[in-house]
């Protein structure tokens, strides 16, 4: 799954039936559709952030997918604006600089979640529809309980176990080999003449409710905290930097995947003859794993494991499931956050009732204003909770972004949140704590409805709400020590600079000594520290020495060379998140070019762009749609951004992004696809030309390579024309392209 910051209409539409949802959208002007489509973007995009990045989430899996449907439904109805990049969705959390860092050969990415039986049903209709089945035609899958653990990958090489990585990020992990080694039924040789020469398997590292409970007893008699969890003792044991502490601690694992496999290939052609191997091998597997045929057989399956959850002796919060057959999986392919032939059908959400005491405003780096409920501590499925996300000041007030009540109504009023209401709260897919109702026969007679602040609680300026969001903002820019310091942390964060040993506090400690107020800062704070007449040496300050101010100059110096993706996404822009800055990377190559035609994009003497080539150049790019142009524009066009990125510049040199394909006759061109294909869906032929290194763009231009043309093209196949592009038909791209 994933997140984002204070929440809108879509927040809400976790109580939002999805019809209710579809009739919204369906009353939208183009105007209002773009606005509400890139207000979620940012929402999605910041949840991201607070999830994989910062783990503090603020949402539940239930209202981060209703946020995600409402978008969806913004473009069906407006399919111009489809492709923003609020949709691409981070994987996992960056890995620990704790630990070596190992790059997985080939990607472990999270899966897409469902809630509802209808969004079942419709996972295995839409599977049908991708590989353009008939309705009534049979496709086999796989059901398998979704463990509450840690995802972890194990290396074996001729057999023999040699490594083993964290999920990470997705695409680099923790390398905890020596940790994993301690886990008793992981086989540190498989079993079978049929085991590839290389072989990476994956599964869960979890622990048992029995081992669970013995541990936090051991915790207590030695005046040490209790785990929260099975799945937090599991991840802190398998995170230990010594070994004997992981083998103190009674770790299991589950097998049901695999990474790179070496050139004699799997065992098996389907999901489930490949576990069976693994079986064979050795490896332990989950025994409520089954094959189904039909989407009732998987919710009957669904029900029957949740019907045995409290009895398994572990942690479970869903069920997965599998497209059996390897080859409809490798047509199926992926999406950005998670494959198409995958879905993870979470179980419901817990409930408790305790006191919200009061509301605390958070100011994040966008300098949008985030409530969260300070709550009378609960346990809540196990966990304790004592925060709860209220994402935005509608919320608070009991309302949808359509105006209508969320949480129905009390003496002909939308129910609101006040301080010191009794409260139910939901940890949805057993890892969110969130506000869902409102006990309001025991509110009590002096509670008063919330006034949301006007004025940035960390800066005093004014907080606006613009017309159309639903977030408010405060409008102190560098000004406001709560983005500055957000800002910069955003910078130094694994998925930008990833600079080791400045963490949070150490970049507020740095920003409050006057020491780093921009980027550029970062890099010069060394030769700073080392000049004449500096007056407190790093190694001087409280909580440093000599040997953790060495280590900190050298991590700095280390990451004055960067991927180019990372740089851009590093500098903050809305709306340009991972998967963006990777778009107008792969298109532009450098910032320089980038921002040069940003800058070219507005007219001399006018203030925002006019629709020139060079507009149209970044509108042109696939998933870079005119709210994501908007800001790569403004924001190079802002002076003060300007001299920001160039003080970097000095100071680090961004390189050129990993190409996708290294050789090839379509590796680096720009190709559009317009019509109908016979041989393949236009998704399988996007993806299939982004495997082979080529640029899939959604508009014809000067710069378009060629322009693949099926049944029934219309005006991108005669814009070729006019332009002189040239024009392929499916079968001559695909001679091009090797795949005939």
């Amino acid at each position: 799954m994933s997140r984002s910051p204070t929440s809108s209409s879509a927040t809400s539409a976790d109580d939002l039936p999805n019809a209710a949802a579809a009739e919204d959208v369906a009353a939208m002007t183009a105007d209002e559709a773009a606005r509400a489509h890139a207000k979620l973007g940012e929402e999605i995009a910041g949840h991201d952030r607070r999830y994989y990045q910062d783990d503090a989430p603020t949402v539940s899996d239930a209202a981060y997918d209703a946020l995600r449907r409402r978008y969806e439904a913004i473009e069906a109805q407006f399919p111009e604006l489809r492709g923003m990049d609020s949709l691409s969705e981070k994987v996992g959390a960056a890995p620990s600089a704790k630990f070596a860092k190992v790059r997985h050969a080939v990607p472990m990415l999270s899966l897409g979640n469902a809630f509802a039986d209808e969004e079942v049903e419709e996972f295995v209709a839409r599977v049908r529809r991708f590989l353009g089945l008939a309705t009534d035609a049979e496709v086999t899958f796989t059901a398998e309980p979704k463990i509450d653990g840690l995802s972890c990958s194990l290396r074996y090489e001729n057999g023999v176990f040699v490594q083993a990585a964290t999920r990470g990020d997705g695409f680099e992990g923790e390398d905890v080999t020596a940790n994993v080694r301690t886990i008793g039924e992981i086989p540190q040789r498989l079993k079978g003449a049929d085991v590839p020469a290389v072989f990476e398997v994956r599964g869960e590292v979890y622990m048992g409710h029995d081992a669970f409970a013995a541990i936090n007893e051991r915790q207590q008699e030695a005046g040490k905290p209790l785990f929260a969890n099975p799945r937090n003792a599991a991840a802190g044991s398998l995170r230990q930097l010594d070994p004997k502490i992981t083998a103190s601690r009674p770790l299991r694992f589950f097998a049901y995947a695999w990474g790179e496999v070496s050139e004699a290939g799997l065992p098996a052609d389907t999901q489930f003859g490949v576990i069976e191997a693994f079986k064979r091998w050795g490896l332990p597997t989950n025994p409520l794993t089954v094959r189904c045929h039909t989407a009732a057989e998987l919710l009957a399956h669904y029900r029957l494991i949740g019907e045995q959850r409290a009895m398994l002796g572990y942690d479970i919060d869903g069920v997965v499931y599998k497209v059996d057959s390897l080859a409809l999986q490798g047509r199926l392919g992926f999406v950005s956050r998670s494959p198409r032939w995958a879905l993870a059908h979470k179980f419901p959400a817990q409930r408790a009732v305790t006191r919200l005491e009061r509301i605390e405003i958070q100011v994040g780096r966008t300098g949008a204003l985030t409530p969260v409920a300070k709550l009378t501590p609960v346990t809540v499925g196990g966990v304790v909770v004592s925060n709860a996300s209220l994402h935005n000041e509608d919320y608070i007030k009991g309302l949808g972004g359509n105006g209508e009540p969320i949480r129905g109504t009390h003496e002909g009023e939308p129910v609101d949140i006040r301080e010191g209401d009794w409260v139910v709260i939901q940890r949805a897919g057993d890892v969110i704590p969130q506000v869902v109702a409102v006990e309001t026969e025991r509110r009590p007679a002096d509670a008063r409805p919330y006034a949301f602040p006007t004025l940035c609680p960390a800066c005093g300026s004014h907080a606006v709400r613009e017309e159309g969001e639903a977030v408010r903002r405060c409008t102190g820019g560098l000004i406001c020590p709560a983005q500055a310091v957000e800002r910069i942390r955003h910078f130094v964060s694994r998925d930008a600079f990833d600079i080791e040993g400045l963490g949070e506090k150490q970049v507020q400690a740095f920003f409050e000594a006057g020491l780093v107020k921009q980027p550029a800062d970062i890099f010069t704070l060394e030769a700073r520290d080392s000049a004449p007449g500096a007056l407190t040496r790093l190694k001087n300050r409280e909580g440093w020495g000599e040997t953790s101010a060495k280590n900190l100059f050298v991590a700095i110096a280390s990451r004055r060379q960067v991927p180019v993706n990372r740089f851009l996404y590093a500098l903050g822009i809305r709306h340009v998140g991972e998967t963006n800055a990777k778009r107008l990377l792969r298109h532009f190559a450098t910032v320089d070019a980038l921002r040069e035609t940003a800058l070219a994009a507005i007219p001399p003497g006018e203030a925002h762009p006019k629709g020139n080539e060079a507009w149209q150049e970044i509108t042109g790019i696939e998933g870079i749609g005119a709210v994501v142009a908007e800001a790569v524009v403004d924001f190079f066009g802002e002076p003060n951004n300007q001299a920001a990125v160039a003080a970097l510049l000095r100071e680090v040199t961004p390189e050129p992004m990993e190409a996708v394909a290294s050789a090839g006759a379509v590796s680096g061109k720009t190709v559009v696809f317009t019509g109908t294909l016979e041989k393949m869906t236009r998704d399988e032929a996007k993806a299939m030309a982004e495997r082979l290194g080529a640029k899939v763009a959604g508009s014809v231009s000067k710069k378009t390579d060629y322009v693949v043309a099926g049944a029934d093209a219309g005006s991108k196949l005669a814009k070729a024309r006019e332009l002189g592009v040239a024009v392929l038909s499916e079968d001559e791209w695909l001679a091009l392209a090797g795949a005939n």
